[in-house]
């Protein structure tokens, strides 16, 4: 079992980065293409600095990339599995979401 905590650690970082809709946003807009911040910025309606912020964050938490393009930075996912990792994702929860098998479900809004 010495592998858990690398696992954990890195499903943590996952979720942290999923804890914020602009992050999640920007994560699918990047599953779709790899884009320049200001471009991003202007999809998402957000201030540059906004996002910048927002992207650091996927940086340090291993998600998305840097390319030079000349003068301008390109963002990217850092692995296609990962848009297909985002698919399987949504799919799930909302596959999950529609169940309602949880008994709780209706009175407590879990599950």
């Amino acid at each position: 079992m010495p592998t858990i905590a690398p696992d954990v650690e890195v499903l943590a970082r996952f979720g942290r980065a999923l804890a914020d809709p602009i992050r999640c946003r920007l994560l699918l807009a990047l599953r779709e293409a790899p884009a320049y911040p200001s471009d991003l910025a202007e999809a998402l309606g957000v201030s540059r600095s906004r996002l910048s912020n927002h992207l650091a964050c996927l940086r340090d938490c291993g998600l998305v990339v840097t390319v030079p393009d000349g003068r301008r930075t390109r963002y990217e996912l850092a692995d296609e599995r990962l848009g297909h990792a985002l698919d399987d994702l949504r799919t799930a929860v909302v596959a999950v979401a529609s169940d309602r098998t949880c008994p709780d479900a209706g009175t407590k809004g879990c599950c």
